[in-house]
């Protein structure tokens, strides 16, 4: 389960000495749009797919400053000049590439109070025929790059008692998903890097929040190389995972699934694993 109290609350306090508070955590509320004074929110993945429909859905909302990573320059050009953000381009595959992108984020505002930590790639196929670099790019982008990311810029975040870490995961990282074992072990590892992160920083004003998309209609699917070709589940736009990236900046939550409902399987997968491994043979 991952909606646990914080380890705070489980320290027991020295003898003579009352258990010591954490401060009230609040939302970053974007604030009237003008230099320095509207929240910096950094997307990484924007030049298509979820990431472009996050970077659109707060533009419209037209209170943040944003930030907006990718590796195709045109295309990342492109979605900054419709949602009025700055281009970051670049790769993220070293932790090199992640510091020189956190040290050009912080050069424009001098801040970032949101990072959206969305940029993925992905790998169909059998284990035994991944070549050796595929497996090591995956690593680096999925899981190796945000957590770089959050480290350049969390430590602001700390000093200045507010900030928010949003991870895009996938519900392959909460289930498992045949042919796409290295995908679904990234995603997993950036579920419980975020449960892990949530304590540390509960009492510091930091939100750390999961989204979970199930299957998403983007180019992700075409340029791991195998289409999306089952009749179920049905994709769902990217928009649709937008919003709930909009939706826990504005209200803050642990973990949202989507669509709904893809919460029930993943549940389910970890309540009873072996029931949900006899129902996800027979019906793949």
């Amino acid at each position: 389960m991952r909606d646990r109290a914080p380890l705070e609350t489980a320290r027991t306090a020295t003898a003579g000495t009352a258990p010591r508070r954490a401060p009230v955590v609040t939302p970053i509320r974007p604030r009237a749009a003008g230099p320095g004074t509207a929240p910096v929110a950094m997307v990484t993945g924007a030049s298509s797919g979820i990431g472009a429909a996050v970077a659109a859905r707060l533009g419209t909302a037209g209170d943040w400053e944003l930030l907006l990573n990718g590796r195709d320059v045109e295309r990342l050009a492109a979605v900054a000049g419709r949602t009025g953000g700055i281009s970051l381009p670049g790769d993220l595959s070293t932790p090199e590439r992640c510091r020189q992108l956190a040290d050009r984020a912080l050069g424009v505002h001098g801040r970032v109070d949101v990072l959206i930590a969305n940029a993925g790639i992905g790998w169909a196929g059998r284990f035994t025929d991944m070549p050796a670099d595929a497996v090591d790019r995956l690593l680096a982008v999925n899981l190796a790059s945000p957590v770089h990311l959050v480290r350049a810029l969390l430590p602001g975040m700390v000093r200045r008692g507010g900030g928010h870490v949003v991870l895009v995961a996938s519900i392959a990282g909460s289930v498992g998903v045949g042919e796409e074992a290295v995908y679904s072990a990234t995603k997993a590892a950036v579920c419980a890097f975020a449960d892990s992160l949530r304590y540390e920083v509960s009492g510091d004003g930091v939100h750390v929040s999961v989204v979970v998309p199930g299957v998403v209609d983007t180019p992700f699917f075409a340029r791991r190389g195998a289409l999306y070709t089952r009749q179920a589940p049905r994709p769902v736009p990217p928009e649709r995972v937008a919003a709930a990236v909009h939706g826990v900046l504005r209200r803050p939550r642990e973990e949202v699934f989507v669509p709904g409902w893809m919460r029930l399987p993943a549940r389910l997968h970890g309540a009873a694993p072996t029931v949900f491994r006899r129902l996800a043979a027979r019906f793949a």
